[in-house]
């Protein structure tokens, strides 16, 4: 019972490192307050938003092989695997900001240039389509654990 709370501890804290990371490219990724030490803060802030996403990962496939349900009760459920799709295509959408931030920064560094305005609106775009697909994971997830599907 003990290491299924800390399962349930592990991946709720990734998630929601995950959600507070993603937030903040959205809040960054504005061209009005895009400068130097933004486009910084961005690959900072991206890279922990992707580390949290692998701790999402591991953390999830860690209470469904090790958790008291087990790998049998989940893996017959079309539940668990709407999840999977769903985070895997916030992943997948995500490819797109992250190359695009790594650009501007060594962009920035090499010769001092910001990115222009419909590149952060693109990068702000896809963003902002993770955040909204992001929420509808955790509800899935709830009707996944009462056994439904």
């Amino acid at each position: 019972m003990t290491l299924e709370a800390l399962l349930a501890y592990a991946h709720l804290l990734a998630i929601f490192t995950m959600i507070v990371f993603l937030a903040s490219e959205a809040a960054l990724c504005r061209t009005e307050w895009l400068n130097a030490a933004v486009v910084e803060r961005l690959a900072k802030v991206d890279m922990v938003y992707g580390i949290a996403a692998g701790a999402v990962l591991v953390t999830g496939l860690a209470r469904v092989f090790l958790g008291i349900k087990g790998a049998a009760w989940y893996s017959h459920n079309p539940l668990l695997y709407l999840k999977l799709l769903m985070f895997l295509a916030v992943g997948l959408i995500s490819i797109k900001p992250t190359l695009m931030f790594v650009r501007w920064r060594r962009a920035l560094r090499a010769n001092g240039t910001l990115p222009d305005a419909a590149e952060v609106k693109k990068a702000r775009r896809l963003v902002m389509v993770q955040a909204h697909i992001l929420p509808f994971i955790p509800l899935v997830a709830v009707f996944l654990a009462r056994g439904f599907g």
